[in-house]
């Protein structure tokens, strides 16, 4: 089954991702890569360059930043193929990010 990983930490990165977290991530992908049960991933860029899109009457409407207010942000995602959901915690608590914020695991609805 498949799981994606919505990585979110409780750290605000104003600036470059420390050294040491991008290393720790770094063997992670290498680690969950290797085992075969990373499809991919990979960071996204902050809230504040993203744009909401909404088509209201057929017209499409656009805005600037972030979406909605959040006090966690969206530091990137990674898809897994796991047996089950216990693989699927398992290694998303072996996430760099899940000691200072939170990796949320959720199933995908695969449409046929």
């Amino acid at each position: 089954m498949k799981y994606m990983l919505l990585i979110r930490p409780d750290v605000d990165f104003s600036g470059e991702v420390p050294a040491d977290m991008v290393a720790a991530t770094v063997a992670w992908v290498e680690e969950m890569t290797e085992r075969g049960v990373r499809l991919h991933g990979d960071a996204i860029r902050p809230a504040s360059e993203g744009v909401g899109v909404r088509r209201r009457g057929g017209k499409v409407v656009t805005t600037d930043g972030p979406y909605a207010e959040a006090k966690e942000q969206m530091g990137g995602y990674d898809m897994l193929e796991c047996r089950d959901l216990a693989e699927a915690i398992e290694i998303a608590s072996k996430h760099p990010v899940a000691e200072i914020g939170v990796v949320e695991v959720r199933p995908v609805a695969e449409i046929a």
